[in-house]
């Protein structure tokens, strides 16, 4: 018994088995991520500590100063400077710095998976874990008491839509060139289980729930793919494949014609009669935040004031009735314009910066640097309607997405040229 304890204690003081450990720990992030909050909060933790005790932090401190790296770090610095000049409660400057905090785990992810040779892991367990969502979806658009929540939205069993969407998306369009590869290594029934899961997620979203958000998005992260990946021919005829498929989709698909509809409807209440519709209310929040970056334009009205703001300019309802003048929100809708009217154009910087410098980490033709692509695009253009850098469900993708790919990326970049130096010395 002796011995085995002296075993344990010696093993739990290498660095191996805590690099073994930080790579579990990330891996159970991914599998909760599309489940609950707390687990990934709880995992994140768990994961920080272990990953603290096998840093080299004087190498560390070199690898932080990548653009790509310290930006973040930049950005959350900002957030936190910010309230020094903000008119809000300290309680509503410090609860608006929450969302920033999770920025800071990007440097790290990345310095540690440049060295981890076990990223891959994270990437199918969060596609496996949304693949048994996706089964639950069906199941709750059947049996709606199998949700895992009360009044759970139609096909949700868990949070909400929106998250369920860009989670769908991502795993609908990510497998397309695992599936080319598989199918030039001639493995194919590995690339057609792989592309039949990835095509049930977008079955699911055309007729079960989807988000107009994940809707304008999908098109844009496929068509990045064939500007990378095919040429112009090869575009040509799977644009027009594209556009009979969604011809298709669209006929038999009340659910896809229905959630395009309420665009049209949604603005043309919005007009008439100042209706607070989904469309009309981010309209709405757009144009007061750009009258509030107008008045703040070089360092915005601090960390926390976006609540205050709009109260301030919120019209006064009539006959009890609230209209979309009168709404009042902490959250434009919009990253760009979360970060203007509390940091203003110094935020803004900083913000795109970050977006440009992770956009450059995936440059290559990898399978990482594929998927820290989509991620990063996905994340730019449903931040043109919400504020998914600081959502908890859609920051944490970009985060393990841009961490994980891009360590893979940076370590496959530092294999090579070790290879590359020591063929040079044969």
């Amino acid at each position: 018994m002796s011995g085995t304890v002296a075993r344990l204690g010696r093993r739990l003081q290498t660095q191996a088995f805590w690099m073994m450990a930080s790579d579990v720990f990330a891996v159970a992030m991914a599998i909760s991520l599309p489940w609950s909050t707390s687990l990934v909060a709880i995992f994140s933790a768990f994961w920080l500590g272990a990953v603290a005790l096998t840093f080299d932090y004087r190498a560390y401190m070199q690898f932080m100063r990548r653009p790509a790296c310290f930006l973040p770090s930049v950005f959350f610095l900002l957030v936190v400077i910010g309230t020094l000049w903000s008119d809000a409660s300290w309680a509503s400057r410090f609860y608006a710095v929450g969302p920033a905090l999770k920025l800071l785990f990007i440097p790290a992810l990345l310095f540690h998976f440049q060295r981890s040779v076990r990223g891959q892991w994270v990437f199918v367990a969060f596609f496996a874990s949304c693949a048994l969502l996706m089964v639950m979806s069906w199941l709750v658009a059947f049996n709606p008491a199998l949700a895992l929540k009360s009044g759970a939205e139609y096909g949700v069993p868990v949070k909400n839509y929106i998250d369920q969407s860009q989670e769908f998306a991502l795993c609908a369009v990510a497998p397309i060139l695992p599936v080319i590869m598989l199918l030039r290594a001639g493995k194919i029934r590995q690339a057609v289980l792989l592309g039949a899961v990835a095509l049930s997620f977008l079955i699911n979203m055309l007729f079960v729930v989807v988000s107009r958000t994940a809707l304008v998005t999908m098109p844009i992260m496929l068509a990045v793919f064939a500007v990378i990946h095919f040429k112009w021919r090869t575009n040509l005829a799977m644009l027009l494949m594209a556009v009979v498929l969604a011809t298709l989709a669209w006929m038999t698909s009340p659910k896809l014609r229905w959630t395009a509809e309420t665009f049209y409807r949604d603005y043309y209440y919005y007009k008439l009669q100042d209706e607070p519709t989904s469309v009309g209310l981010r309209l709405e929040f757009w144009k007061k935040s750009l009258g509030f970056f107008a008045e703040a334009p070089v360092f915005g009205h601090g960390t926390g004031s976006t609540r205050g703001l709009f109260e301030r300019s919120a019209s006064r309802p009539t006959s009890g009735k609230v209209f979309a003048s009168g709404e009042v929100i902490g959250n434009p809708h919009n990253q760009t314009l979360n970060a203007a009217v509390q940091w203003g154009t110094v935020g803004i910087v900083v913000l795109y910066a970050m977006w440009l410098y992770h956009l450059l980490l995936f440059r290559g033709e990898s399978l990482a640097a594929w998927v820290g692509l989509l991620v990063v695009v996905q994340n730019f253009f449903t931040s043109l309607f919400n504020s998914h850098l600081f959502d908890f469900h859609e920051g944490w993708m970009y985060v393990l997405g841009v961490g994980v790919a891009g360590g893979m990326v940076l370590g496959e970049q530092q294999r090579k040229a070790r290879s590359a130096s020591g063929s040079a010395f044969r």
